[in-house]
């Protein structure tokens, strides 16, 4: 070991050491140092969280509960000590040590709370709560192995277990005299009595809800807020009985039922027992919170008539809905208060971001189902259902069509979507284009009556996880351009705008993107040893894979480039490499097919000797947070190429931008406010937009065997998923898809409208392209103004308007 000072972290982290594993630095492994440094710097966090929530108590101040099926936190070893202002001094011991940070940082895995951009937000959102001082508690689930690994083999995805709790989880606390109890099944007694109608619900099952406490730190701010995660436990964990008789299956069988609730997220659906887990573990979920904030405000201040004056629930997207009849339940049938007193507490309490119009994420349950699971919440929900119909009717009399269609209850569905609405005081979009497709179409009957329920407001994404965490080269330079108040105050990025027209600037900025290449190219081959052309253009597309998000587009244009390059072997193209980063739903057929076309057209691109030095294809396996964190800091061009209409914000899109790359996408959620805020100059905006969509729904003139016909490249393109020219074994593999395209399902036509926009996205990619060969520094300087631009896209800004026309919390000082 070198002979160098021993700091005080370095003290701490031999202590530990010691302590903790019986070891000495040089006897421990990477895994055992990580634990030790993570342990002292949760030490530092605990301290502060202690403090902030004694005096958010003593204060008596109002909180947030943030409910939320994901929270897709990422690692929090490096992102806290960027948050705590400690990364140089556990840098300089872990260089005592002779290693360096990022080995270390490397044996933390990904909590698996999440999937995307839901659950993306919802991290950034308890970052910037922190940040700013608000109280807030996140609510949701501690998922023991979260969405899947993602494996590609032979193309195809393969979803294996992610056990990320594997290790155990340095950052937590468990509270197991916490616990509550949820209930399912059974029936409901209704009984008259001198204080009204009496509803007993009996012989029901009981699961226990365990909290696991996670502080999450702002930066440089003393008040961490809380992310309470709900671990689901048997009331019975092992029958003694059974195990004597030699019945051990049956011994572990209530446990294992049990357990199941909070085992993975978002479980399949496409059969009975998956669609009553989800219901379980939604109602799981939001029983526990509802029981946790009520059983706190009566310790606390004892009248829950106060409870809306000292607590406020955003519900974020349906998945936590049933808060809202769970809450009317404890009120009723545990605190003894009549209905109408019960509904002005709730109906104070709720909100309800929406972050879709697709019918198939609007959550409904079958009311049988629904009735056998939780009999006294669906009494509560017909109750609900009743009164809103009868105040509808008072607004559209006689009109029992559009009142079912609004109603809670109808069709033999219960509607997640419509009870928010119901009930909730403030619903939201998450991008002004979406507020205003709700208020015209997916509310719009609610907005005609209520339009002040009714509101948009922007999503954003966290700068200190997005810039000073993944893209330290980046953050350095802005700091020695502007100072390092842009991590507190976003506002601050606007001041790099006297600095885009300096060409000394502009090269250190495109050095800066260099540096970020290598490293993602380094980080590929290690993981998936793929070689990378560091000097081509990085062409990024990463998000779910969904078919209005149009991946299948961008592999009609790279079978384009492949048929130019191939029509024209002696011309010098501009390398171009393409990535892909996605996770399919298991269940989600044709995305797990168009996940295997992506890998079918890396195959045949990569090794034609004609394009491989031309034209790269790379698909990065299971895509999370950490390789995110490599990934966009690298990106020359954002793919935003969603169907107009279709994606309510996006966020991925404002990371990139962040972080200096050039969006080429559609008029679609927040790439319209980017436009505005870049200039058009500085986005490569293509395809129809969302009045344009709309008005070939309605007038059916979309005729994509038309468009097929008169344009040569697309014809050859499409032509190529059913010619044999794509390495896989059946030469059927891509004929649904290839069915999809021209003829649509049903007779309708393809609703995402791949081939309408295809033509002009090809005619943007090459204005692009062109731009980036043709005028590097036209090009950097196109990147620096979208980075002096994102600062609005922080999710500071977001939260301090979520507050001002929701929340209404005082920070704690």
């Amino acid at each position: 070991m070198p002979e160098r000072k021993k700091t005080r972290e370095v003290r701490r982290i031999i202590d530990k050491l010691k302590t903790g594993y019986g070891k000495t630095p040089e006897d421990a492994s990477r895994e055992e140092l990580y634990q030790a440094s993570a342990a002292c710097i949760r030490d530092e966090i605990m301290e502060l969280w202690v403090q902030a929530n004694h005096k958010i108590e003593a204060e008596g101040r109002k909180i947030l509960y943030y409910m939320s099926a994901e929270f897709l936190m990422g690692r929090a070893f490096v992102n806290n000590m960027v948050n705590l202002g400690i990364l140089d001094k556990y840098r300089t011991a872990f260089d005592y040590f002779g290693l360096e940070l990022s080995e270390i940082a490397a044996q933390e895995k990904d909590a698996g709370l999440g999937n995307g951009g839901l659950g993306r937000l919802a991290a950034c959102f308890l970052d910037s709560l922190a940040t700013l001082k608000l109280p807030a508690v996140g609510c949701g689930i501690r998922y023991e192995y979260g969405l899947f690994r993602q494996k590609i083999v032979d193309g195809e995805q393969v979803e294996l277990e992610d056990n990320w709790l594997e290790d155990g989880c340095v950052w937590e606390i468990e509270h197991p005299d916490e616990a509550v109890e949820i209930h399912f099944g059974g029936e409901v007694e209704e009984n008259w009595t001198a204080q009204g109608l009496q509803a007993v619900h009996k012989n029901y099952s009981t699961v226990l809800a365990v909290p696991y406490d996670m502080p999450v730190v702002g930066y440089a701010s003393d008040m961490p807020v809380t992310l309470r995660l709900w671990s689901a436990r048997a009331v019975k964990r092992f029958d003694m009985e059974y195990f004597n008789r030699g019945d051990y299956l049956h011994a572990m069988e209530e446990k294992e039922l049990a357990e199941v609730i909070s085992k993975v997220l978002y479980p399949e659906d496409n059969h009975e027992q998956g669609k009553q887990l989800r219901l379980k573990q939604f109602y799981f979920f939001t029983s526990a919170t509802m029981q946790y904030m009520v059983r706190r405000h009566k310790e606390l201040y004892g009248d829950l008539h106060t409870l809306p004056d000292y607590a406020v629930v955003q519900i974020n997207d349906t998945h936590p809905t049933l808060a809202i009849p769970e809450l009317m339940r404890i009120l009723l049938d545990q605190e003894g208060f009549h209905w109408d007193e019960a509904y002005d507490i709730v109906s104070r309490m709720f909100h309800y971001t929406n972050h879709t119009i697709m019918n198939e994420a609007l959550e409904r349950w079958n009311e049988q189902m629904f009735k056998m699971l939780l009999p006294r919440i669906y009494s509560i929900v017909q109750a609900l259902n009743e009164q809103y119909c009868r105040r509808l009717y008072q607004y559209y009399p006689g009109d029992m069509e559009r009142i079912s269609r609004m109603a809670i209850v109808a069709y033999g569905e219960i509607r997640m979507a419509n009870l928010c609405v119901a009930v909730a005081e403030k619903v939201n979009g998450v991008s002004q284009l979406h507020g205003d497709i709700l208020k015209k179409r997916l509310f719009a009957d609610t907005y005609r009556i209520h339009p002040e329920k009714l509101l948009a407001i922007t999503n954003g994404i966290t700068h200190r996880r997005w810039l000073a965490v993944s893209n330290p080269g980046l953050t350095a330079l802005l700091t020695e351009t502007l100072g390092d108040g842009f991590l507190k105050d976003y506002t601050q990025f606007e001041k790099l705008m006297d600095h885009v027209d300096q060409e000394a600037f502009l090269e250190k900025f495109a050095a800066v993107k260099r540096q970020n290449k290598k490293r993602l190219a380094e980080y590929v081959y290690r993981t998936q040893g793929i070689v990378i052309h560091e000097d081509s253009l990085f062409d990024v597309q990463a998000k779910r894979l969904h078919e209005y998000k149009r991946q299948l587009m961008k592999c009609l244009h790279i079978l384009c480039l492949y048929d130019e390059i191939k029509a024209h072997p002696d011309k010098n193209f501009q390398p171009v490499t393409i990535f892909f980063a996605a996770k399919a739903s298991p269940g989600y057929i044709r995305a797990k097919n168009i996940i295997r076309l992506i890998n079918a057209v890396a195959d045949l691109v990569n090794n034609d000797v004609d394009t491989k030095d031309f034209l790269t294809v790379v698909f990065i396996e299971n895509y999370g947070v950490s390789s995110a964190e490599f990934l966009i800091p690298a990106a020359d061009i954002s793919e935003q190429l969603s169907t107009a209409g279709l994606e309510a914000s996006g966020t991925s899109n404002m990371k990139f931008m962040m972080n200096g790359a050039v969006t080429i996408g559609t008029m679609d959620g927040a790439n319209v406010e980017i436009s505005q805020r870049v200039g058009t100059e500085n986005i490569f905006i293509f395809g129809a937009d969302e009045t344009e969509i709309e008005r070939m729904k309605a007038y059916q003139t979309y005729l994509p065997g038309e468009l097929y016909e008169k344009n040569q490249s697309v014809r050859r393109a499409v032509g190529h998923l059913i010619d044999g020219i794509l390495p896989v074994a059946s030469p059927h593999q891509f004929s649904d898809l290839y069915q999809s395209l021209l003829f649509g399902k049903f007779g309708t036509p393809d609703p995402y409208f791949v081939l309408y926009d295809l033509p002009d996205y090809i005619r943007i990619f090459e204005k692009a392209l062109a731009k980036y060969t043709e005028k590097p520094l036209d090009w950097y300087q196109t990147a620096a103004i979208n980075t002096a631009k994102s600062g609005y896209f922080s999710s500071d800004r977001t939260i301090l308007e979520y507050n001002d026309q929701i929340w209404h919390l005082t920070p704690v000082e």
